[in-house]
């Protein structure tokens, strides 16, 4: 199988406020990966999908498993899934343009 591309890059906020920056698409190829960079991040932290294109439904089963210690920025795009889903209902989503 092939693994789809994508970019995970920890960071900070200027707040001091731990960071992943998630690019690319998110799906059962890779959700291994978003899954140990959650992993390696303690405490609470925010999820920055603004550059995420496509997720699916493991990549939903990992945000899940975070979901209470997260919170998630996302366009207008995502949005959808993550309240079909249920995941806005268990964790803070921001919804940004940028």
């Amino acid at each position: 199988m092939t693994t789809t591309p994508l970019a995970l890059t920890p960071g900070r906020r200027t707040d001091g406020t731990p960071v992943l920056r998630v690019v690319g698409e998110i799906d059962m190829s890779n959700a291994d990966a978003l899954a140990a960079a959650l992993d390696a991040l303690a405490g609470r932290l925010v999820v920055d999908l603004t550059e995420v294109q496509y997720l699916d439904s493991a990549a939903l089963s990992v945000l899940f498993a975070h979901s209470h210690r997260v919170e998630l920025v996302a366009r207008p795009l995502l949005t959808p899934v993550l309240t079909i889903s249920g995941l806005a209902e268990l964790t803070t989503v921001h919804e940004t343009d940028a």
